[in-house]
């Protein structure tokens, strides 16, 4: 894959991986050009790392051109809210990071106009049109820009996060639900999912 992300073919897998184009998964296009070129190819297994501190359409872009998965181990999500990335070479620990500039997407009132009421529900079929054709033409700008404009790159500390752990599951003592042994909670003598601990937790009388 590294070296064939301008190519329209691979753009148009990214594009099918993710269900449609708009400018974040463009943004993770170039976040995952870049890795590619500084890290590595295409990871097949968990050489390659990727921290994401989004949970945004950039992702999808991420993890289809690097390889870099949740099932694998080796993509890790910070609920930061930011536009920021660092991706990790495990072979010698080199690690950089690239974050969003304000310019990489700048303000268009007529777009933030238009998306509100599309959002709301308000918008005629000829305001959802010129919407679309300004999504896509963000989208396309993304796609276009220099680097520079996009993301700040620097080097980042290579905290290389050990590889992915196969733990055992046991069912929970109130829903009977396989759950792997890491996430149980004791709970009055039983063990417990997440979502029973949670449940039965906010049940529980404290003394203020």
């Amino acid at each position: 894959m590294a070296g064939a992300i301008d190519a329209p073919s691979a753009v148009a897998e990214v594009v099918r991986f993710h269900g449609h184009m708009c400018p974040g998964l463009a943004l993770g296009i170039r976040a995952a050009q870049i890795a590619l070129r500084e890290i590595g190819s295409h990871s097949s297994d968990e050489e390659v790392v990727a921290v994401v501190e989004t949970d945004m359409c950039a992702v999808d872009a991420i993890q289809y051109l690097t390889g870099c998965t949740f099932g694998k181990g080796n993509l890790i999500h910070l609920d930061h809210g930011k536009n920021a990335y660092t991706f990790i070479r495990r072979s010698d620990g080199k690690a950089i990071r690239l974050v969003s500039l304000p310019q990489a997407l700048p303000a268009d009132p007529e777009w933030s106009a238009l998306f509100a009421k599309v959002r709301a529900g308000e918008a005629t079929p000829e305001q959802r049109a010129r919407f679309q054709a300004l999504h896509q033409q963000r989208a396309q700008a993304v796609l276009d820009a220099p680097e520079e404009r996009l993301y700040a790159v620097r080097a980042a500390e290579p905290v290389v996060p050990a590889h992915a752990r196969v733990h055992e599951s046991v069912p929970c003592e109130r829903c009977g639900e396989m759950t792997m042994e890491t996430r149980l909670r004791r709970f009055r003598g039983q063990m417990l999912c997440i979502p029973c601990f949670e449940r039965l937790d906010s049940r529980w009388p404290r003394r203020l």
